[in-house]
């Protein structure tokens, strides 16, 4: 398997509507991915295996020091396979690279592994509200 990552790469936003639904199993919605990155995103990473996008991870920021990933999905048959770490390494490359500072995460539980043992991340104190 040769899988190639792109920083801002293009993508079809119906192949990342199903990608979502895939990774995430839940049925294909009708986002606007490419009006909501360009928008809102510092970047964000594509990975691709012969042409068909098969990863994916958002890069938002604050126009300065932070930095968010956000929507880190990998194709079922791709999952625990390294791709997620890739593609969150390639994202704090980026967003070094932009001369972030900080790059920040929050997950479900059952995701801690994944970001704390495979991507590097250290666990910090945290606040949520529920809107």
């Amino acid at each position: 398997m040769t899988i190639t990552y792109q920083w801002r790469g293009a993508f079809d936003n119906a192949a990342l509507n199903a990608l979502h639904a895939d990774g995430f199993a839940h049925p294909a919605a009708q986002t606007d991915w490419q009006t909501r990155l360009e928008r809102h995103s510092l970047g964000w990473v594509c990975a691709w295996e012969e042409g068909t996008l098969m990863g994916f991870v958002n890069v938002i920021w604050d126009g300065g020091a932070h930095a968010f990933i956000l929507d880190t999905v990998v194709a079922r048959h791709h999952q625990a396979q390294g791709v997620g770490a890739a593609l969150v390494a390639a994202a704090a490359r980026e967003a070094r690279a932009a001369k972030c500072e900080w790059l920040h995460v929050d997950f479900d539980e059952h995701l801690r592994p994944f970001y704390l043992d495979a991507c590097g991340f250290k666990e910090t104190a945290a606040g949520l509200i529920a809107l």
